[in-house]
């Protein structure tokens, strides 16, 4: 098995580096702001009517676009719908399990008080996680206030949680017990968040909530994230970088300090996070977390894609590391249906059999 994933890797990584041309992903792959595609102005949860057509009828490989747009998120003139389903197959080498897993159900909504006060709910079905906020972009140049219970603004948010900048895998494929980062899916705060535009480069988030998964108070125990991003844009060009601190109690006083950046030109897209976290894996330690990944869009509906991902959860004992290459590709065949199958291939000694292959599937409306 060992000698497949290093022709499979030689494979993919000819595959990236043939062409280095490439479409960015989501807010790089646009050069837009998340609010442009989401509700949300940190993105996420429900799309609003742009971002909804634009997964339509833009990304499917097979589905004719709806160029009429008779299709629609909206239930009434104020009121849209929006619905996420993700399972996978998997298979682990080192634990010996071919399983189907349910990962995430959720439904959500949103309703349009004005057209600068936005109500936005989620309700995961499969795990009973609530989130639920107000929005109200009523700061100079369309900034905004948030309050409720939502995951505070930390560095990139992929889509796959479990990059060790972000909640680790759980030891579901191995027995690796190291995660990552504390805001995972299953992370739930309520609090207050203010977004700042800056300007139309420049954009500022700050929070300071409560965590609920352990009943923290916020006179008492407070969290704080802050959030930097910068996207210039030159020309065909599209840039991203930033930073991000934040601090919890879980129930020790965490700090995470990180930076992030982003390149995207043509078909190529290429995205890098950095984390140095304190106390997360006992007093006193120091962990660091780092994720590159490279996307290429080889025809519409079809992109393959690397990601690399590095922890040390004890610095002291830095050659105590987990490394891992996640290569694969991102299918949707039609409009709604998006396919990911994954061979993650763990580096270390090559006589210990640890590989998995992760097929997810992802329904969406």
């Amino acid at each position: 098995m060992k000698i497949i994933s290093a022709v499979l890797t030689i494979l993919f990584t000819l595959l990236l580096v043939s062409d280095m041309f490439a479409l960015p992903r989501f807010s790089t792959k646009l050069r837009d702001k998340c609010i442009d595609c989401h509700y949300n102005p940190t993105g996420g949860i429900i799309r609003n009517e742009g971002g909804w057509h634009w997964g339509k009828n833009t990304l499917s490989m097979i589905s004719t676009p709806d160029k009429d747009y008779i299709m629609s998120p909206r239930i009434t003139e104020n009121i849209s719908i929006g619905l996420d389903y993700r399972t996978q197959f998997l298979y682990s080498q080192e634990k010996k399990r071919t399983d189907f897993q349910e990962m995430s159900g959720a439904i959500y909504t949103n309703f349009g008080i004005s057209k600068k006060i936005n109500l936005t709910a989620k309700y995961d079905f499969v795990w009973s996680l609530w989130e639920g906020y107000a929005t109200a972009h009523i700061l100079p140049n369309n900034s905004y206030i948030k309050a409720g219970s939502f995951i505070p603004y930390y560095g990139l948010r992929i889509d796959d949680h479990t990059a060790y900048t972000r909640g680790g895998d759980f030891g579901i494929l191995n027995s690796q017990s190291n995660q990552g980062l504390i805001y995972n899916p299953f992370y739930s705060e309520a609090g207050v968040e203010v977004g700042a535009y800056i300007s139309d480069f420049a954009f500022l988030t700050a929070s300071v909530g409560s965590n609920l998964l352990n009943n923290r108070t916020l006179s008492k125990d407070p969290t704080y994230t802050t959030r930097l991003e910068i996207t210039p844009k030159l020309g065909k060009i599209g840039l991203m970088f930033g930073g991000s601190f934040a601090a919890a109690k879980i129930p020790r006083t965490v700090e995470m300090y990180g930076g992030f950046f982003g390149f995207g030109y043509d078909e190529f897209t290429l995205l890098a996070e950095f984390d140095q976290a304190k106390n997360i894996y006992g007093a006193d330690v120091t962990s660091n977390m780092m994720m590159v990944e490279t996307a290429y869009g080889i025809i519409t509906g079809l992109d393959a894609v690397v990601r690399f991902d590095w922890i040390v959860p004890n610095t002291s004992f830095s050659s105590i590391d987990v490394k891992r290459f996640v290569m694969g590709f991102e299918f949707h065949p039609y409009s709604f249906i998006e396919i990911h199958p994954q061979y993650r291939l763990v580096l270390e000694d090559p006589s210990i059999d640890n590989d998995s292959f992760v097929m997810q599937f992802h329904f969406w409306y």
